[in-house]
């Protein structure tokens, strides 16, 4: 988290500056091509193969680019590539790349930087990346347009790994044989993307300005994009009020302000644009101790929580409650499941039956801001109405991850990223041989069960859609009995934008991509 004092100041406009030290003369520009974009918290880096997080996400998804960009249902379209094939055994995908495209340098880029960032660069930086390509075999280049990868197995998502935060291409010319963590380049990256990087004043400011070189005719429609960082949330809230901020994306100020600032003259709010992530919500139950260690507890949590309460107190009406482990935008997700409408007599039913004596457990919240901190309250009093004794144990995101990542906690609130495919995002969180610290975000509540293992192995080497369903939906009812974890809620982040701000979302990443197809009306 940023700890600064408020950037904004109106009063700084008659030096000459606004937002976060940006010069009046580049607001005044709106209409001539300028969108004023927050980014909360403010990123550790830019260079994508190295930092994966959501904020520098948001601002490198315009520097960098991957093979393929993914709709809102999230079908996949060329970006680097203009075409590719799959064999009829699902072991080899051969795409062809755009020609005439060239990094922000000037060089061309090529089937060899596509191989050098798949096999050599994000191999080693990209964890979440690594696991996926785990089934690959081998990538070679057959010419300059054209990359062949080679599976040992069918892996049925593995069309899905092409987007730029999962595979962005990182240039060969500039890498190769040096410590990729230590690399001038980090510090003013250099993509491919519709934007390049011109300036990042720490603590107020990163600007992009369009990409004259850019392959894709009349791509990008504005000149220049500031991304700007307000570290605290009433301000940010102010700073979309006054007019001085274009674009709020979901999660950088809270829910119950969304609604307020979506009825300011010339607002508006969506909720699309999270197809590609499917945010995904729940408890995670420490399985390895009791009284967690008994699926008739777990089941009680769930029966005890008002889902559909929390919906319209903590997240505004801006999320579904989850009907299971798979996010409905996930592929194969099954509503064939064991429902938990919320009935404390079955609650306190299951609790009796689970041997459950009354000891007192934690809960630790998820320290994203008020809205999570009122989840985490109804939650509290919710499982106290059940007769569980609740303590909550409260921490910073510091705090958070490292509790979590070395499994020192009963109950705690996450939410994670599920993407397109269950191989991809779900089964990380339930499979055994994900069980590792030093993650929040794989199977931290010690889960084991051989055969949801082998039915997510199944589902992700079937060759056909009909077998992979097969085994995600037998896996969807084992998981929806056993509990787990108490899922919660499939989160609708809201973004809000200035109705000036013409097409802001147009693809399954939103905001991640979207402003080099947006204009300014």
């Amino acid at each position: 988290m940023i700890n600064r004092r408020e950037l904004i100041s109106y009063s700084l406009a008659g030096a000459g500056l606004s937002i976060a030290g940006v010069p009046m003369a580049a607001l005044a520009q709106q209409t001539k091509g300028t969108i004023n974009v927050m980014v909360q918290p403010e990123p550790s880096g830019l260079m994508l193969g190295i930092v994966q997080n959501g904020p520098t996400q948001l601002v490198s998804g315009y520097i960098y680019e991957g093979l393929l960009r993914y709709d809102e249902k999230l079908e996949p379209h060329g970006l680097l590539a203009t075409a590719w094939t799959r064999s009829d055994d699902g072991l080899t995908y051969t795409f062809k790349l755009k020609s005439g495209v060239k990094w922000h340098d000037g060089k061309p880029f090529s089937a060899d930087d596509v191989v050098f960032s798949v096999d050599k660069f994000l191999r080693k930086t990209h964890a979440r990346l690594r696991a996926s390509l785990e089934p690959l075999e081998s990538v070679r280049a057959i010419d300059a347009n054209t990359v062949e990868f080679k599976l040992k197995y069918p892996f049925g998502p593995f069309i899905s790994l092409f987007d730029t935060g999962s595979m962005p291409m990182i240039p060969k010319h500039i890498y190769e044989n040096t410590d990729f963590a230590t690399n001038p380049a980090n510090a003013k990256p250099i993509g491919t993307g519709p934007f390049k990087y011109k300036e990042w004043v720490r603590g107020s400011y990163i600007q992009l300005v369009a990409n004259e070189l850019y392959h894709t005719k009349g791509e990008p429609m504005v000149e220049n994009l500031y991304f700007h960082i307000i570290p605290d949330a009433a301000s940010r809230a102010a700073a979309f009020e006054s007019g001085k901020v274009d674009v709020v994306p979901g999660g950088a100020v809270e829910f119950f302000d969304v609604a307020r600032l979506a009825k300011l003259p010339g607002a508006a709010v969506t909720t699309k644009g999270w197809e590609f992530y499917s945010p995904h919500s729940w408890l995670v139950l420490n399985n390895r101790k009791a009284p967690f260690d008994n699926p008739k507890f777990r089941q009680a949590v769930m029966y005890a929580m008002d889902r559909e309460a929390m919906v319209k107190v903590a997240w505004q009406g801006f999320a579904k409650t989850a009907a299971g482990p798979f996010n409905q935008h996930v592929k194969f997700a099954s509503d064939d499941v064991t429902k938990y409408p919320r009935d404390l007599n079955k609650a306190k039913a299951l609790l009796k039956e689970a041997g459950y004596k009354g000891e007192t457990v934690k809960l630790l919240p998820l320290p994203y801001g008020e809205s999570w901190q009122r989840l985490a309250e109804m939650i509290r009093q919710n499982l106290i109405q059940a007769g569980i004794k609740v303590e909550t144990t409260g921490t910073d995101v510091a705090g958070w991850n490292q509790r979590t990542a070395e499994w020192d906690f009963d109950m705690a609130i996450i939410y994670v990223y599920q993407y397109p495919d269950p191989a991809l995002g779900v089964a990380r969180t339930y499979t055994s041989h994900t069980i590792a610290k030093g993650s929040p975000f794989n199977n931290i509540e010690g889960y084991v069960n051989p055969k949801v293992d082998a039915l997510f192995d199944a589902g992700a080497k079937a060759l056909t859609d009909a077998d992979r369903a097969k085994a995600y939906a037998e896996v969807q009812k084992i998981l929806t009995e056993e509990v787990p974890v108490a899922w919660l809620h499939e989160i609708n982040f809201p973004t809000l934008y200035r109705t000036k701000i013409k097409n802001p979302i147009s693809s399954g990443v939103g905001l991640n991509d979207s402003l080099s197809r947006a204009s300014i009306g």
